[in-house]
């Protein structure tokens, strides 16, 4: 099996609904995300919960996307939640990029390029 043969997206049940997700764990659809959907995705990545900070800045990821069609750069986050880069990177095991953004349900950075 080479490269090409790996699948590239993949169903998988979460809080109760099969969804799909390409092969780095990003939701494939946007509109497949919930509240439930990120508690799950967070608790799969070992954080005990989400805290009202955290809650704060996916909610900010969600709705620039929606808003602008696109996830936001890092600095539109920085200005949207009024945190510091290294502020928001602590928040999140994986980051911004494959922490915050993937429990925020929003595509992969990868597609976006």
């Amino acid at each position: 099996m080479d490269a090409t043969d790996v699948p590239r997206e993949r169903y998988r049940t979460v809080a109760g609904r099969e969804i799909l997700f390409d092969s780095e764990g990003f939701l494939w659809q946007a509109e497949d995300w919930s509240e439930d959907v990120a508690e799950q995705l967070a608790a799969e990545a070992g954080m005990a919960g989400l805290s009202f900070t955290q809650w704060k800045v996916i909610r900010f990821l969600r709705d620039f996307y929606f808003e602008n069609g696109r996830s936001p750069l890092n600095r539109k986050i920085v200005e949207g939640v009024g945190m510091s880069l290294l502020e928001l990177e602590r928040l999140f095991p994986d980051g911004i990029k494959y922490g915050a953004r993937r429990l925020a349900g929003l595509p992969n950075p990868k597609k976006c390029m």
